[in-house]
């Protein structure tokens, strides 16, 4: 009885709680169990695996992949840069991300990324709950307010809605046991069509990666229908012998027109 009436003392404290010191509370409570001192250190990470995309969740493309992530100082746009590379000939087709540009590399030199798909790679990025707790716990008119409690996917969550200073918000679903990020959704406007639309990826299979807790299984929707899914065979962290050529374009390749 004694631990009964504890636990029904601690519920009714984190009820009288408000809502945006809980939520701050949850979100902390993640950075914790990601790694904390060891995920906000991390310089780089390489995720070797299996890339599946999807158009009405019907397979339409698969390939080896090979995605290096490198993390800069606090205080750009952006504050990572990204290469993803495919096939065993890394060389020969990859896409680069920068904070000013994103690039599809090949043999035949360098082409600017279709109109619109960088701007979405950056907004998709910002709203990202790994980037959040990496560099953006702490900016200014970021709100974290609880919402309420659930069940996705057979598991207690905590869900939580973060807010910028511009209004963006994104909900994350973090797991009540382990409180990890398992789920996150947004919504963007789709200047083409004019209506908004869903985004949402789904974390899954989280293993210590040097210290630090990292999904294996990243599941992206879009409306609900299936886009994307990368499964990661291997994982590295702090890679001291990366070559940070990768992540800038080739210098004597030939620029090319975009499609």
């Amino acid at each position: 009885m004694r631990f009964l009436g504890l636990a029904v003392l601690v519920a009714v404290g984190l009820a009288a709680q408000p809502a945006t010191v809980r939520g701050r509370t949850i979100v902390e409570q993640s950075l914790a169990a990601v790694g904390g001192k060891k995920f906000l250190s991390m310089t780089d990470r390489i995720e070797h695996g299996r890339l599946y995309s999807f158009y009405r969740e019907q397979l339409n493309g698969l390939a080896t992949a090979k995605v290096y992530t490198k993390y800069e100082q606090p205080g750009g746009t952006l504050n990572i840069r990204e290469r993803q590379s495919f096939g065993k000939k890394e060389e020969d087709y990859a896409y680069l991300f920068t904070d000013k540009e994103g690039v599809q590399v090949s043999f035949r030199g360098i082409r600017p990324l279709p109109a619109g798909q960088y701007e979405r790679y950056v907004e998709t990025t910002l709203l990202n709950i790994f980037y959040i707790l990496r560099y953006r716990m702490d900016e200014l008119g970021m709100i974290f307010e609880f919402k309420e409690t659930a069940v996705f996917d057979n598991n207690p969550v905590e869900v939580v809605d973060i807010t910028d200073g511009e209004n963006h918000t994104v909900t994350v679903y973090f797991h009540r046991t382990t409180h990890l990020p398992v789920r996150q959704t947004y919504h963007r406007r789709d200047p083409e069509k004019q209506r908004k639309v869903e985004e949402m990826t789904v974390f899954n299979k989280y293993r210590d990666v040097g210290g630090v807790m990292w999904p294996w299984s990243i599941v992206r929707f879009r409306d609900g229908n299936k886009i994307f899914e990368m499964y990661s065979e291997s994982v590295t962290i702090n890679n001291a012998k990366l070559d940070q050529a990768l992540f800038a374009p080739p210098a004597n390749a030939k620029r090319l027109k975009a499609d």
